[in-house]
C-alpha cells in the first residue's frame, strides 16, 4: 500500500480537464479540508487586518464584516464545490452548462487572467517576506536573497502545479500541519503587542464604510476561490454526500481566515506605525513583532503558507486556460502559468512601487466580473436537480448548446454596472471606474458610497436574479433530454 501510495506521488497527472472516471473518483468530503484550509491558513490573514480597519471602522465593526465576509464568500464556494461532484470536470468546464460550450471560453478566459493574478500576488509576498526576514536577521535581505527567494518559491509551486493532483493534495497536508503550528506559536509570541485600550477607542465608520470593508474582505477570499471551487471535489464518488461538500469546503477554507483576521483586527488596531508598514510589506511588516531565534521558523510558515494558496492557484489556471481553448497537456498549461507568474513577480519585486495600491486595484477590478459569472453560476447550480450530462459539456451540439447569450449578457451587463459602482483611488489607471456613482446620486468618486464596493454586489445580484428568472426554463429542457451517446474528449480537448 505505500509503495502504491509513492507510485501516484511520483506519476504526473495526465488528466486535464475531461471528465475524471469512476476509477478515479475516491475519498470522502472531509478530504477537502486539507487543500482548503492549507491555501488560507497563511499569515497574510493577519494583515488583513490593517486593510479592513484602512476603511475608516472601528474594531467590533470590522471583526462583524470579517466574520460575515469571509463566512459567506466561502460558502458560495461551497455551493460551486457540489458542481464538481455532481459533474466530475473542473469548475470552469462545468461552467460551459451555463453559458455553452463556446459561449464559456470568455468566463474561462476571465478565470485564467485572476488565478494567474492571485498566484503572482502570494509569490512576490513570499519572495518580500523572506527579503524582509533575512534582512533582519543580518544575513543580507536585497537583490541577491530576493533572487534566490523567487527561484525556491516559484520551483515548488510550478512542480507541485504542474505534477498534478496527487501532489497538490498531499503537499496540501504536509503544508496544513507545519503551517498551522507556527501560526499559532506567532499569535502567542506577538500577542503581548496588543492594546486593548488602543483597540477599543477606535472611532466607528458609518454603514457604507463598514460596506465597504465587507466587500473587500469577501472579495480577497471567497470570491477570489470560487472559479476553483470544483476542481477538487470533481475527484468524489458521486455518492459522497453533499452536505459534507459543502460544510467542509466552508469550513475548511474560512477557519484559518476568521481566526487570523480578528488577532490582525488586535494588532493592527494597537499599532498605527505597524498598520501603516503592513501596507507597503504585508508579511515582512509583521516580523517586527518578533523576537530574534523566531524569525526563520515565521519565515517557513510564512513562505509554505503562501505556497499553499498558489499551488492551489496555479493547478486551477492551467485547468482554466485548456477550458479557454489552448488545446496543450495541463501540465504544460501549469507550466506556461508559471513562467508567467514569474514574470509578474520580477516586476512588481525588483521594479514595482507600492504592494497594496496595485494589490486592492487587481482585487477590484477582476472582483467584479468574477462576481457577476458567480452569481450566474450559483443559480444554474441551484435550478438544477439531475447530474451533468458529462459528455456533452464537450459537445457545442448537445444539449448545453454553443453559446446561451442571457448569462453571457448578464456577465457583461453586471461588469459594466458593477464598474460604475466602484472606485480605486490607489491605483490611477483605474480613475475611470465609478462613473455611476454621480448620475445614480450617490455623490460621485469622492462620495459616501465611492469606497463601498456597491459594484461588486450588484453584479453578483445581476448573474444570480437574472440568471434565476430567465434561466429556469431552459435548465429544465436541458435536464428533460435524453442522455446521447458520445466519445469522451481528450485531455486537450
Amino acid at each position: 500500500m505505500a509503495s502504491d501510495a509513492r507510485t501516484e506521488l511520483l506519476r504526473l497527472e495526465r488528466n486535464g480537464i475531461e471528465v475524471i472516471t469512476e476509477a478515479e473518483r475516491t475519498g470522502r468530503p472531509r478530504s477537502l479540508f486539507w487543500p482548503w484550509f492549507a491555501s488560507n491558513i497563511s499569515v497574510l490573514g493577519v494583515s488583513y487586518g490593517a486593510f479592513t480597519l484602512a476603511f475608516g471602522v472601528s474594531f467590533a465593526q470590522a471583526a462583524i464584516a470579517g466574520v460575515i465576509g469571509v463566512v459567506i464568500s466561502f460558502a458560495l464556494c461551497g455551493v460551486i464545490a457540489l458542481a464538481g461532484k455532481r459533474g466530475s470536470a473542473p469548475t470552469m468546464v462545468l461552467s460551459r452548462a451555463a453559458f455553452g460550450v463556446n459561449g464559456n471560453r470568455l468566463t474561462a478566459a476571465l478565470s485564467w487572467l485572476l488565478t494567474v493574478g492571485w498566484e503572482t500576488v502570494l509569490v512576490i509576498l513570499a519572495t518580500l517576506a523572506t527579503s524582509t526576514v533575512f534582512t533582519r536577521l543580518g544575513w543580507g535581505g536585497g537583490t541577491g536573497t530576493k533572487v534566490v527567494a523567487l527561484i525556491v518559491v516559484s520551483a515548488v509551486t510550478v512542480l507541485a502545479g504542474v505534477a498534478g493532483f496527487a501532489v497538490v493534495m498531499r503537499l496540501q497536508t504536509i503544508i496544513t500541519l507545519v503551517t498551522a503550528v507556527l501560526t499559532v506559536v506567532y499569535m502567542v509570541l506577538a500577542a503581548g503587542h496588543i492594546s486593548w485600550p488602543a483597540v477599543s477607542s477606535l472611532p466607528a465608520g458609518s454603514a457604507q464604510q463598514v460596506m465597504g470593508a465587507l466587500v473587500f474582505l469577501m472579495t480577497g477570499f471567497g470570491l477570489g476561490w470560487v472559479n476553483a471551487a470544483a476542481d477538487y471535489s470533481r475527484y468524489l464518488p458521486r455518492s459522497a454526500s453533499s452536505r459534507g461538500v459543502f460544510g467542509w469546503t466552508t469550513f475548511g477554507a474560512a477557519l484559518g481566515p476568521v481566526l487570523l483576521l480578528v488577532f490582525g483586527l488586535l494588532l493592527a488596531g494597537s499599532s498605527t506605525s505597524l498598520s501603516d508598514a503592513i501596507g507597503a510589506d504585508p508579511i515582512g511588516a509583521l516580523t517586527t513583532l518578533l523576537p530574534t531565534w523566531f524569525l526563520v521558523p515565521f519565515a517557513i510558515g510564512a513562505v509554505l503558507g503562501l505556497i499553499g494558496g498558489a499551488v492551489l492557484d496555479i493547478y486551477s489556471s492551467g485547468l482554466a486556460l485548456l477550458t479557454a481553448g489552448v488545446r496543450i497537456p495541463r501540465y504544460l498549461a501549469a507550466a506556461v502559468d508559471g513562467v508567467i507568474m514569474i514574470a509578474g513577480t520580477i516586476y512588481v519585486v525588483f521594479f514595482g512601487n507600492s504592494f497594496i495600491g496595485a494589490f486592492q486595484g487587481f482585487l477590484i477590478t477582476l472582483g467584479v466580473p468574477i462576481a457577476a459569472w458567480c452569481g450566474v453560476m450559483l443559480a444554474d447550480v441551484a435550478l438544477r436537480r439531475r447530474d451533468y450530462a458529462e459528455d456533452e459539456l464537450f459537445d457545442p451540439r448537445g444539449r448545453y448548446g454553443n453559446v446561451r447569450p442571457l448569462p453571457l449578457t448578464l456577465v457583461v451587463v453586471g461588469t459594466a454596472v458593477g464598474w460604475g459602482l466602484v472606485t480605486n483611488s490607489f491605483a490611477g489607471w483605474l480613475g475611470w471606474q465609478g462613473y455611476l456613482l454621480g448620475p445614480l446620486g450617490l455623490g460621485g468618486r469622492e462620495g459616501p458610497w465611492a469606497y463601498a464596493g456597491l459594484g461588486i454586489l450588484v453584479a453578483l445580484v445581476i448573474g444570480l436574479v437574472g440568471t434565476l428568472i430567465g434561466s429556469a426554463r431552459a435548465v429544465r429542457r436541458q435536464e428533460s433530454e435524453p442522455d446521447r451517446l458520445s466519445v469522451r474528449p481528450s485531455p486537450a480537448s
